[in-house]
């Protein structure tokens, strides 16, 4: 329930308003030299405060190594990593104790656990994610030591505002260049500008994040159940407010015919490959050498300024105002949490095919 991963395993804890939260990453190869500064840069992407596109909690997300790393380098047993909240405010949720807010979790973890915590949404809260990005700095730098894998991610759309975007030459330079994190600077300042016009009138807005992973060899990947793409679609379906998954061409590829959506192989300076990558870089739920691209779909926040009209504990009708600090827009934030799901993921699977083939 709070872990994922077989070989690369990856255990969460912690609430958004709770003393800490964490990680404990199990499977990570002994002898990887962890360059700090890295992980850190990682962490940074994700916190809260980073620009004024986002919520004003101010946590410097500093992680503390615990265990699993002695003189700089891993040693192979467990490596726990710890964050202890700084800036949790939890005064603004004493009036929705007893109030069920409308696309939050928290009538559904009430019906499934008979309680919970109110204080920012709990276990529920986007802020458990600081865990899976610290950890997935972790598999970021394995995989790029180990594999030459580089993974980039970046705000494919706002609303009905869509980049262009070539995954084979996206870098993080150019993700980075502006706070919403996409690459197309015309269409950058176009989704700052709407995001500022939604948080100005309280309300929120959803959008498309995209990855690509280079560098992932053929044969990554299990047949059936546990298809790569099913697993990167479980891992990025798990972040909170994500709502939709596609690997490739994905839902465009069904304007298509057979004959249009086929990539055909051909023999590149001796290396099979795939002339067009409209599979994303899977067949069969195995990797093919191409570059692995995905994109994950993110709702419009839940927690507005708008009035709205719920029901409390005991079914009565009562009036809601939320309060607290809050993004208008979860997109940029997304993109180190997309990266991460992807990260982990590949991370598993690269080990998963050491222990079958060796």
């Amino acid at each position: 329930m709070s872990s994922t991963g077989r070989l690369f395993r990856v255990t969460t804890f912690g609430e958004s308003h709770g003393v800490a939260l964490g990680a404990v990453v199990e499977g990570c190869p002994p002898g990887l030299r962890i360059d700090f500064e890295a992980l850190q840069a990682d962490l940074d992407r994700r916190r809260p405060g980073q620009s004024a596109l986002t919520t004003p909690r101010d946590e410097a997300d500093r992680v503390q190594v615990v265990s699993g790393v002695f003189e700089g380098e891993t040693t192979g047993t467990p490596i726990a990593l710890i964050f202890f909240n700084k800036d949790a405010d939890s005064s603004a949720y004493e009036a929705v104790r007893d109030v069920f807010r409308p696309g939050h979790a928290d009538f559904t973890y009430e019906a499934r656990f008979g309680r919970r915590d109110h204080r920012g949404g709990g276990r529920a809260s986007a802020r458990e994610t600081v865990a899976r990005v610290a950890a997935a700095g972790i598999a970021r730098q394995w995989l790029a030591a180990r594999h030459g894998v580089e993974v980039v991610g970046w705000v494919d759309s706002v609303a009905s505002l869509e980049a262009r975007v070539d995954p084979a030459r996206v870098t993080r330079v150019l993700v980075e260049a502006t706070p919403v994190r996409c690459p197309d600077p015309t269409v950058a300042a176009q989704m700052i500008e709407l995001i500022e016009e939604v948080r100005h009138a309280g309300d929120t807005v959803g959008g498309v994040v995209g990855a690509v992973a280079r560098g992932v060899p053929a044969g990554w990947g299990d047949p059936v159940f546990d298809k790569l793409e099913a697993d990167l679609a479980k891992a990025c379906l798990s972040l909170p407010a994500c709502k939709g998954f596609e690997v490739g061409s994905g839902f465009a590829g069904t304007r298509l015919r057979g004959s249009q959506h086929n990539d055909a192989f051909v023999n590149d300076s001796g290396q099979i490959r795939t002339a067009t990558n409209r599979a994303g870089g899977v067949l069969g739920g195995i990797s093919t050498g191409e570059p692995l691209v995905v994109r994950a779909a993110f709702k419009p926040v839940s927690t507005h300024f708008q009035p709205q009209t719920t029901v409390n504990r005991a079914g009565e009708e009562v009036a809601l105002q939320n309060r607290g600090r809050h993004d208008p827009c979860v997109l940029p934030r997304a993109v180190p949490l997309v990266e991460a799901a992807v990260l982990l993921t590949l991370a598993d699977h690269a080990l998963r095919t050491v222990a079958v083939r060796g």
